[in-house]
């Protein structure tokens, strides 16, 4: 399947520099996808030529005037930044000229912009930040990572169904398995809208193993991990601030005295292994689930490598119909609650 791919090359800490190199490397390895490069036209046609990538038919540029700063008011930049790159890509999603797009940009903006333009899929409510994260047995993923502060159970059902739906258009699991975030497996821990909630993804139809507690994330204990926004963006950031510290540790051991340092350069080859398994840059891009468009937020601070992923995540989403087997998967449970 053909698609295009609108990317914000503004967006991020490094811009153009990066998110161009990362469009071309996606075109390269995929015959069947198009990109439209949006941003100020100089930046990213001076990008171009250091590649030497200027004539290319899979490829367009679009000029915006305008650029979204990564500490800017959502309201402001929604309001008054129509003509910018990340306001630009969004819009090529609403017009159907691009199947997705992507941004590094200000996730608050970025979360404004898309639902006041590309609006709410029919049957859900709110959006949702959704991520992989990587596991003992392989990559879960998580939702929703901060969108929404406070949810009821009917929020927590839908994310459960958006969560589940791509998992299983992305990663072709018929079933994936739906676990519930709280602090105990029983069915009466936790806040009543976690109860509520447990009950409605019970009786949903979907896959649903159950409570979860946090260590279980990392297990891999289920497919998709259910939360609100305020639970999982403490939870990822916590996980964050826990890999950086034993990185920190880690070095700081290797470098104590020359018997650490002969054993640092001796357990090398299983420290790379090591690090290559966890980059954070293969699990780049969260979806803000729940839009009529797709949409993908990749990390502010992502590289060449990492902004690939998130283009490569769009395309995928594009690809597996996500918009569609949501839909229809509310539309199924409304059927049947009628």
């Amino acid at each position: 399947m053909d698609v295009t791919i609108a990317i914000d090359c503004m967006g991020g800490d490094r811009g153009p520099r990066v998110t161009v190199a990362a469009a071309l490397d996606f075109l390269r390895r995929d015959p069947h996808a198009s990109v439209i490069l949006i941003g100020l036209e100089e930046e990213i046609a001076e990008q171009l030529r250091k590649h030497h990538a200027e004539a290319n038919p899979r490829l367009k540029v679009h000029h915006a005037t305008e650029v979204v700063g990564m500490d800017e008011s959502p309201a402001i930049a929604l309001r008054t930044k129509k003509d910018s790159s990340m306001r630009t890509a969004i819009d090529f999603v609403k017009d159907g000229a691009a199947q997705a797009c992507v941004s590094a940009g200000n996730t608050g903006a970025l979360m404004a912009i898309s639902r006041f333009v590309l609006k709410m899929l029919p049957g859900i409510d709110r959006p949702a930040i959704c991520a992989i994260l990587p596991t003992m047995s392989g990559q879960t993923y998580m939702l929703d990572l901060g969108a929404n502060v406070d949810c009821t159970a009917e929020h927590l059902l839908q994310f459960g169904i958006m969560g589940a739906v791509l998992v299983s258009a992305v990663e072709n699991k018929e079933r994936p398995t739906v676990g519930l975030l709280n602090i105990g497996e029983e069915e009466i821990k936790g806040g009543e809208v976690v109860k509520q909630a447990g009950n409605l993804l019970r009786n949903s139809g979907l896959n649903f193993y159950g409570n979860v507690e946090g260590d279980d994330i990392y297990k891999g204990t289920t497919d998709v991990v259910v939360c609100d926004g305020f639970v999982g963006n403490v939870a990822l950031k916590v996980s964050e601030g826990l890999a950086r510290m034993l990185g920190s540790y880690l070095r700081q051991e290797f470098r104590r005295n020359l018997l650490t340092r002969i054993a640092g350069v001796l357990a090398l080859p299983a420290i790379s292994a090591f690090k290559h398994r966890v980059d954070p840059r293969h699990y780049n891009g969260a979806t803000l689930l729940g839009l009529r468009g797709i949409v993908i937020k990749s990390h502010g601070s992502a590289d060449r490598t990492a902004f690939h992923v998130a283009i490569q995540r769009a395309a995928d989403e594009a690809r597996g119909g996500v918009l569609d087997r949501i839909t229809e998967r509310v539309s199924q449970l409304h059927r049947g609650a009628a």
